[in-house]
């Protein structure tokens, strides 16, 4: 289909959707019911537009909450978890017996839910930090403060999390061509706004943008006592336009083959003249690593250049504004309130900010992830819904087998080694097999912003750790308590965590239909991921080697680049459409997800004359959401999964749901048999 496809009532309303992190909780699961899904009234046809067919109630009756950019089933959901968890360790900080890794998570939400105590500090927990930055005085002080401000918070593969407030962020990971050992991976950052495009997009939307950063800055800086903000601003908005131009967009840095670079000491000081690495490394302590791998390098030559020979005063203030900004949620109310009108309200639409419980709650899963996770699973994961989502999961694994089995264009040598991988798949389910340790860690009762700061400083030092032992492909990216699920790709591995056992995802009242079509092509997404167009990349190692016979090769980019087009032709306002490569691992992971869990209901499920429909219908009402338009604009740019309208038009490649709900020729969704992209 190549002219655009806006849905009819849907263009502004309708949220972005991905396997997106919201903290939630598991209900007991139990025998699915023969109750179907209910059907949408008719206002409209479902081959023209699915997603209101589907959604049209929940989407009339449904505001988004004043204090969200968007909404949806997940938002709703992770609003109930979240009073769920808070009142456990509101219980826990009662009760005297309450030591160790529970006392610390009692201990990190109760600093940050006391701001008498926060207001009292006022400046003062920022003041030896902004003292040291002051402190710099040339370009050799300079180099070492960069060093010593990087974090391990991107990771490019697993999270697709690409963004830091650093000039450049620390992933490690199993190496790209080597399993034996973990790497180090430096990622572009240092940007103070999502991305390259709101630095560089000439449209006015993004001018005015612009103009809103720049007085934030400066009203972030006077709030901490700095002198002449609009002029230290005018310098770190300048600076950062040069960073900028230095990043790579948001597409390229989804592939892969682009951003294997290994880099040597002696590279850097070839490919990236200007700056001393040997002592920025020192200082990130990342002295002993021989080697890095550098997924954007024209960000590091291009921060080199910056650094060469470079304006101090302006990289100092640049250093300040990004330490009050990142650590703004455990200042004073000013700063919190400064961070969220422009973060809020200008970047998301926001209106209102969250309650306190709600961000301190947010802070305290991001610090103590694992901690948490072992709270929650204690009180809300039976055992049986493991072994509910254990089956499914065996169900559509046999299922994707047996579509590998039937794909007359694949030749045998591919499918020996796309079944390999498949037989060798690690499924996580619920929770770790080996949690986290918080031992060294301080958590006070009493100072949140120390809390904050040693929580990273410690996640940090675990992650360099890291790089001194042997990776282990049963380790999981992220804690039980999040509706989510994960591929991860050089580990040749699943994880689903126990919150993804829930309504509308997991619904013990629904139909086997329905819960194939929600849970089931969840699962069958991140089976798929193995075999998108960059999990394709990998063998049943985790190597990134290329396996393929040369013309299943090109048979498999031929209809990835369909699948391209036909997401390339939504747009959702006149002047923005979807970027179909950057969407491009997710489209095809649902389009195959989703044809995979229709043929595991098909061959395990029971269902009656509408199960077809109700197997659909699960599928399009799990994605149900809303966003307002400036998030939707920003996921749109930046977000590496389509809006949500259009996930659930997915369905259109699949002939079952022709039939199932009569979609004739000249609806909007309609494609000729021909038209329809099959790939797995």
């Amino acid at each position: 289909m190549k002219t655009s496809w806006t849905p009819l009532k849907t263009a502004l309303t309708i949220a972005l959707c991905g396997l997106t992190l919201a903290l939630a909780p598991a209900h007991a699961v139990g025998q699915a019911s023969a109750a179907p899904v209910a059907e949408p009234a008719a206002a409209v046809l479902p081959g023209d537009d699915f997603f209101m067919f589907a959604n049209t109630e929940w989407l009339n009756k449904t505001a988004i909450p004043a204090d969200r950019g968007s909404w949806g089933a997940m938002g709703a959901l992770a609003d109930e978890t979240n009073a769920r968890i808070v009142k456990l360790i509101e219980d826990l900080a009662k009760d005297s017996k309450t030591t160790g890794e529970a006392r610390m998570v009692t201990n990190y939400y109760s600093a940050f839910m006391n701001q008498k105590a926060i207001e009292s500090n006022g400046t003062g927990p920022l003041k030896p930090l902004l003292a040291k930055i002051d402190a710099i005085k040339d370009k050799a002080t300079l180099t070492r403060a960069l060093g010593e401000s990087v974090r391990a918070n991107v990771d490019p593969l697993n999270n697709t999390n690409f963004y830091t407030e650093n000039l450049f962020g620390l992933w490690v990971a199993q190496g790209l061509s080597d399993s034996t050992r973990n790497h180090a991976y430096l990622l572009q950052g240092g940007l103070g706004m999502p991305d390259r495009a709101y630095f560089l997009d000439a449209s006015p939307r993004m001018a005015a943008l612009r103009t809103a950063y720049q007085a934030h800055i400066a009203a972030m800086l006077k709030l901490a006592g700095l002198s002449e903000p609009d002029k230290r601003a005018a310098r770190v908005f300048a600076l950062e336009m040069a960073i900028a131009n230095t990043h790579a967009p948001r597409d390229e840095s989804n592939d892969i083959q682009k951003s294997n670079n290994t880099w040597t000491l002696a590279d850097f000081a070839s490919k990236a003249p200007g700056v001393d690495w040997k002592a920025l490394f020192a200082a990130a302590k990342l002295q002993d690593q021989a080697s890095f791998g550098v997924w954007h390098p024209s960000a590091m030559t291009g921060a080199a250049a910056l650094l060469a020979n470079p304006d101090v005063p302006a990289w100092k203030d640049y250093l300040a504004f990004h330490l009050i900004n990142h650590h703004a949620a455990t200042l004073p109310q000013a700063f919190v309130d400064q961070h969220f009108a422009f973060n809020g309200k200008t970047l998301s639409g926001a209106p209102q900010q969250s309650l306190r419980w709600k961000r301190a709650l947010a802070a305290t899963n991001g610090a103590l992830d694992d901690a948490v996770g072992k709270i929650y699973v204690a009180r809300y994961f039976p055992a049986a819904n493991k072994v509910a989502l254990q089956k499914m999961v065996a169900n559509i694994v046999a299922a994707f087998g047996q579509r590998i089995d039937k794909l007359d264009w694949m030749a045998p040598a591919t499918r020996a080694q796309a079944k390999e991988k498949l037989r060798t798949l690690y499924v996580g389910v619920g929770y770790p097999e080996h949690w986290k340790t918080y031992t060294g860690l301080t958590v006070s009762p009493i100072d949140a912003f120390g809390n904050a700061v040693r929580a990273e400083e410690f996640h940090y030092a675990n992650e360099i750790a890291l790089l001194h032992s042997k990776p282990n492909r049963t380790d999981w990216t992220m804690p039980p308590q999040l509706v989510n699920a994960v591929n991860l790709p050089l580990q040749n591995a699943l994880n689903f965590p126990a919150a993804i056992l829930q309504a509308p995802f997991y619904d013990p009242k629904a139909s086997d239909a329905a819960n194939y079509g929600a849970i089931g092509a969840i699962i069958g997404h991140e089976i798929s991921h193995s075999f998108d167009d960059q999990g394709a990349q990998f063998d049943a190692e985790g190597h990134l080697r290329d396996w393929w016979t040369k013309s299943d090769l090109e048979h498999f980019q031929t209809a990835l680049g369909k699948l391209v087009a036909q997401y390339g032709a939504y747009k959702p306002f006149p002047d923005l459409a979807v970027n179909g490569q950057l969407t491009l691992s997710e489209n095809l992971a649902d389009l195959a997800g989703l044809a995979a869990a229709y043929d595991a209901f098909k061959a395990s499920a029971t269902g009656g004359a509408d199960a077809d429909r109700d197997f659909f219908l699960g599928f399009a009402q799990a994605w149900r959401s809303k966003f307002r338009e400036p998030s939707l604009r920003r996921g749109v740019l930046t977000d590496g999964h389509a809006p949500a309208m259009y996930r659930a038009a997915t369905v259109r490649n699949l002939d079952a749901w022709y039939s199932a709900f009569d979609v004739q020729p000249g609806q909007s969704l309609y494609l000729a048999p021909e038209q329809r992209v099959q790939v797995w």
